[in-house]
């Protein structure tokens, strides 16, 4: 028995927007880890006021919430190249469920 008959007449779907989202993906990837970690960066210049354990504290602060965007990012990312890959796998070749003959299929039982 062929597990992967597909089925017949079917017309496959062209591929749209999945595409286009999965091609940018890599540099929206790139894009929040690196304006985060520049800003956290950055951070270190433009803190200055008060004393060096609020410096510190603020700087701190700072980092845990570029560390928490950067995995909200990815996170998100993940989410949607996931859904992307369902979709495309949505209209690839349909393929033939359950292609084998049922005794009853006739004369169902009631």
């Amino acid at each position: 028995m062929n597990w992967l008959t597909k089925l017949p007449g079917f017309q496959r779907t062209p591929y749209g927007f999945e595409w286009r989202v999965l091609r940018m993906l890599p540099q929206v990837l790139l894009a929040g880890t690196v304006l985060p970690a520049a800003m956290a960066v950055l951070a270190r210049f433009l803190f200055v006021q008060g004393s060096a354990a609020e410096i510190e504290r603020h700087i701190q602060t700072f980092d845990f919430v570029m560390i928490g965007l950067v995995v909200f990012v990815w996170t998100a990312l993940l989410t949607v190249a996931i859904a992307c890959v369902i979709v495309w796998l949505m209209k690839g070749p349909a393929y033939v469920a359950d292609g084998y003959p049922v005794s009853h299929s006739d004369q169902p039982k009631v």
